[in-house]
């Protein structure tokens, strides 16, 4: 890139800048925006972020280098574009996808943590959760279709309600929601039946009983629905047509299908001189049922294979071949483990900044990488310090004034004013939102962001300063600097040992909490009273399961 491009690039974001925060940007200056939201992925996970130890196989701790992930294409991303040192998002999937996708606090849209939602009435004393379109009307979806911007969701919804109301022109679901069990081209697959008057749940592939949770496949041989696909209904299964009905079968990678229908999304608004949001929510990161090896002990089933020669990625294709529970992948896929996640996420970013540059518009594309919550085994669900809130986040945009690493707080609330921002919607005075914009800080000389960050699990609130951190287990901790693992601060215990900052900071801190703790007096829909017996709250409990008993 020459010199004189990349000042134009710099003028051009600046005036970007200028007209979004007044909401006035130009249908011609506004940038396409990706979010690549990932599953299950602690910060520690990513080389870039420096931790000593990461996660292996098995899901305990490793310091062991074959256990690291690979990741040139999101060290490039991170170095050109910047990388957050702390983002937090909530211990677990659904709340964080909550935050993320309204820019608001459990207090307002009830999903506090996964299986412990607010509900309301649906009708004849009946209940249900509180779908996030009810509680929270401006989704990141809607910011982008009122801002004129064609949208598309991929991978993971676990959305309750209607999936045509959160925003999105059309989806591509692996697996859709578990209400969408009739899948007929897949075995791979659960179903649930009553045996000595207790439900249990069999594999589809094999009918044999399992000791997991009812899941559908959505890496290998997947589950996939197309919402809104030109053609099709509303909603219609994938495969679709006869030529992908002749190529699907046990050697068809989920993730690869996302990857698929978001590029063609991308290719066709691109013909019709739309700019695009793109929402992919992989599920890579994500442990599952290995329907190729149904008694593996590691919680993430293999991958295909990638490589990386110092310049690009090559990928080896899948041969699998076999039925009902006996495969051979005949050397074709990975071993399992987290790492090899990671991996594919890194190849399905290198693949993303490849399709940009061959569509001409990597100059005016701004992408987000993202995780959800932390490791399963390691953070997931766990109240404890940061384990389960701490997440990486990685923003690229072409003219932004910050790069490389960048040391402040950054919470998922804070991604739709941002958006909000960046496509020149104007968010309503009186519409609560409890995020910041980034924009700001990204795209001028502004040095800080916010003084603090929130997260919560149930009635757990986690809640941190640039000095101390209070976990939901109500303990504080000295985060005035970082352990090389990323996690074992300094308790405090006695606040006499620590300076004036730190005490001033947790008193600010806890003067906050107050207005957020409404788990005890407002759980569900506002004026809503669920019988005791119907009641959906959760029991707080940190996340230590075994592979078996995991949950989504």
């Amino acid at each position: 890139m020459t010199m004189h491009s990349t000042m134009k690039q710099i003028r051009g974001l600046s005036m970007l800048l200028s007209v979004a925060l007044s909401g006035l940007v130009p249908a011609t200056e506004k940038p396409n925006i990706i979010i690549l939201f990932a599953d299950d992925i602690s910060a520690r996970e990513l080389p870039i972020y420096g931790s000593s130890v990461w996660t292996e196989p098995l899901s305990s701790d490793s310091s062991d280098p074959k256990f690291r992930a690979q990741t040139p294409a999101i060290d490039k991303l991170a170095n050109e574009g910047c990388w957050i040192k702390t983002a937090w998002a909530t211990t677990v999937c659904s709340p964080s996808r909550a935050m993320m996708m309204t820019g608001r606090y459990a207090h307002i849209h009830k999903w506090w943590t996964n299986g412990d939602t607010g509900q309301y009435e649906v009708g004849n004393g009946k209940f249900a959760t509180w779908p996030l379109y009810e509680s929270s009307p401006i989704q990141l979806g809607h910011v982008a279709q009122r801002a004129g911007y064609g949208t598309f969701w991929a991978g993971k919804t676990q959305m309750a309600g209607d999936l045509t109301k959160f925003g999105y022109d059309e989806g591509c679901f692996t697996p859709g929601n578990l209400q969408d069990r009739d899948n007929p081209f897949t075995d791979f697959k659960m179903y649930q039946k009553k045996v000595d008057g207790k439900n249990q749940i069999f594999n589809s592939d094999t009918d044999e009983p399992l000791d997991t949770y009812l899941q559908h496949g959505w890496y290998w041989y997947p589950h996939v629905r197309l919402m809104n696909h030109p053609g099709e209904k509303t909603f219609a299964w994938y495969p679709h047509t006869e030529e992908s009905k002749k190529s699907f079968g046990l050697n068809t990678y989920g993730p690869d299908i996302e990857l698929e229908f978001a590029f063609e999304f991308m290719e066709r608004k691109q013909k019709e001189g739309r700019r695009f949001f793109i929402y992919h929510c992989s599920h890579l990161g994500h442990d599952a049922f290995d329907w190729f090896k149904p008694d593996s002990p590691s919680k993430w089933p293999d991958t295909p294979i990638v490589k990386w020669d110092g310049e690009k990625y090559t990928r080896t294709e899948p041969k699998v071949t076999g039925d009902k529970g006996i495969y051979d992948t005949h050397g074709t896929t990975t071993e399992s483990g987290i790492h090899h996640h990671i991996n594919y996420l890194d190849y399905q970013v290198w693949l993303y900044q490849n399709k940009l540059e061959e569509m001409g518009i990597a100059d005016n594309t701004i992408f987000i990488f993202c995780a959800d919550n932390g490791t399963s085994g390691y953070g997931k669900h766990s109240p404890d310090r940061q384990k389960g809130t701490h997440v990486p986040l990685i923003i690229h945009a072409p003219g932004m004034t910050k790069h490389g690493e960048q040391d402040i707080l950054v919470n998922f609330s804070d991604i739709l004013p941002t958006l909000a921002d960046i496509t020149g919607y104007s968010l309503p005075a009186d519409y609560e939102i409890n995020g910041e914009s980034l924009y700001p800080f990204l795209f001028t000389e502004k040095s800080t962001h916010r003084d603090w960050i929130y997260a919560y699990r149930g009635k757990d609130q986690l809640i941190r300063g640039s000095k101390v951190m209070r976990d939901g287990f109500g303990k504080w901790w000295d985060v005035s600097s970082e352990p090389d693992d990323l996690i074992s601060f300094a308790q405090i215990t006695d606040w006499n040992a620590v300076g004036e900052q730190h005490r001033h900071e947790r008193s600010k801190l806890e003067a906050i909490l107050p207005r957020f703790d409404l788990w005890e007096s407002e759980h569900d829909a506002p004026g809503v009273h669920v019988p005791e017996h119907l009641q959906r709250r959760g029991k707080n409990r940190n996340a230590s399961r075994s592979t078996k008993a995991r949950k989504p």
